[in-house]
Parts: structure tokens; sequence; C-alpha cells
């Protein structure tokens, strides 16, 4: 009999194990469930604030496109900016004629090598560079025996100069020769949309307007100050910049940058350059779109005109 007791005691207790590590099992089982389910909810909820924040964002473009379509060609303002609250967000919108930006593809060298020299590279090199921007676009001769494509092939790239227009201003990485940190000061004052070998000195920021030929800093000065002043009046302008790629002329193309403040105070931004269309069903075309939730502006997608 106390034989029995003992193997009835034992299997207690093995049952009451075999339990213990059931609930033990159970318990991590439910912990993991919950650990999915909060994950979840928060990559949902990313994901919903991501679509809001691009939705906005499509928004305050179309609305720039309405205000710039909604009037002639010729009584279209180079610039502008508004805000207008859409669902509990506050969007600001500025948009801005790419004609304000020296153009890559249209610029002659004098303006480019000007905007280098500008950004504080020698004179000797600035013109280098920009023969090798001329070269990159202007279309090749003789297929592989062209020099400008030989060079290439000689400095060890696996790639030859495109002989044809920039699709976008980025492409200015893949120039030979050019250093980073001249791209990198670049970039901002530069186009490939705006079809223009002008500037517009109304809009165009400081460093783009001392490329100007014949540009000097007393006529810098007096052509920000004249901008500024809403009293005078801005079709003197190019006279005061000394004429030459100087215009009051806005391309079709505009940079729209779009920022959104959202109700908890979380910020997103995006901005994109847009082709206004005079003709067909279609207002716009969009030519290239970047998203900054984070600050930066990295490119997302790229459409030819």
């Amino acid at each position: 009999m106390a034989l029995l007791h003992g193997d009835n005691r034992l299997s207690r207790g093995f049952i009451v194990v075999a339990v213990l590590w059931i609930l033990a099992a159970l318990s991590a089982l439910v912990l993991i469930y919950l650990t999915f389910v909060t994950n979840t909810a928060v990559v949902v909820a990313a994901s919903t604030e991501r679509i809001k924040a691009d939705l906005l964002a499509t928004a305050g473009v179309e609305l720039a496109a309405y205000q710039l379509t909604a009037v002639s060609p010729e009584g279209r303002p180079s610039s502008g900016t508004f805000n207008v609250r859409i669902g509990g967000a506050l969007v600001a919108v500025t948009f801005r004629s790419e004609a304000a930006r020296i153009d890559l593809n249209a610029a002659p060298k004098g303006l480019l090598a000007g905007l280098m020299v500008g950004l504080g590279v020698a004179p000797a090199n600035a013109a280098d560079y920009a023969d090798r921007i001329v070269a990159w676009r202007t279309p090749g001769q003789g297929g592989e025996d062209d020099p400008e494509t030989s060079s290439y092939r000689t400095a060890g790239l696996a790639y030859a100069p495109r002989h044809a227009p920039f699709p976008s201003a980025e492409e200015l990485w893949l120039v030979r020769g050019i250093p980073p940190f001249v791209v990198e000061r670049m970039l901002p004052f530069v186009t490939a949309f705006s079809n223009m070998a002008s500037v517009n000195i109304a809009d165009a920021a400081p460093q783009v307007l001392a490329a100007l030929p014949g540009m000097s800093p007393e006529r810098l000065q007096a052509v920000v100050a004249q901008r500024a002043d809403p009293r005078l009046d801005r079709r003197a302008l190019p006279g005061v910049a000394g004429g030459g790629a100087a215009t009051l002329d806005a391309s079709r193309a505009y940079r729209v940058a779009v920022a959104t403040t959202f109700e908890g105070g979380r910020r997103s931004a995006a901005e994109a350059v847009i082709l206004l269309l005079d003709e067909g069903d279609d207002p716009y075309r969009v030519l290239s779109w970047r998203n900054a939730a984070d600050g930066s502006t990295a490119p997302q997608r790229t459409a030819s005109r």
C-alpha cells in the first residue's frame, strides 16, 4: 500500500510539472502574440500616416497647379506661396519657376562656370568643369571613337557620357572630373527642367544672380534690394542686372514644396517639379518627386518631359 501511495504522489507530481510547463508555454505564446499585435499596430499606424502625408502632399501640388493654370500664361506668377488646412493638418505650399535655377541643358559655359566660381571654385577649374558638363550633354561624334567617350574609358569609368540632355540634375554626379563637393554645392541652384538659357532674376537665389555675366557686387546688391521693395517696378530688374542672361520670364516647369504639419505636431515634407500643360486633358505632368520626412530630399521618381 505504501508503494502504491508513493506511485500516486509521483504521478501527481508529474502532472503538476506538466501543467506548469503547459502554462509557461501558453504564457510565452500570449506574449509573442501581444508583441506581434503591437508591432503590427505600429506598422499599420506608420503606414497610415505615410499615406496621409502623401495624399496631403499631392493635394498641395494639385492646388498649386490649379492656381497656376487658372490664369493665362502671360499673367502667370513666377513664384508664390499659400497655406491651407486639410483634415486638421496645415499644408504650406511654395512654388517657384525652374527659371530661377541654371539649366544644365541650356545654360552657356560661362554661366555654369560663373556659378562654380561663386561657390568657391578656382576660375581655371570652374572653366574645365563647365566644359565637362557641356560635353556630357552635347551629341557625340564618331561613336566609340568620340574623344569625350574615350576620356571616360581612359579614366577607368564603366560608363560613357550621355551625349544628350540631363534627365535630372542629380546626373551631375556622373560627369567626369567634377569633385563631389562642387556637385553638392551646385545642386541647389541647377535644374534640368527649365529649358531656358537665361535666369529669372526676380526669383533666383543670390548665388545664381552672382553667376550672371557682368554681374558685380554692386549690381547684385542693387538687384536684391530692388526686387525686395514692393513699391518698385520689377520690370526694371534686367536692366539693373546688366541684361545678358537676366530675364523675368518664367518656365513652364515649377518646383512645388509642400510642408505638412499634423495636429500632433508631426511634420512631413515633399517637393515636386511639375510641367504645366496648356493643351490636352491633363493640366500638368510630374517631372520629379521627392519625399523629405526626415529633412532630406532623396529622389523618389523622375519622369521625362
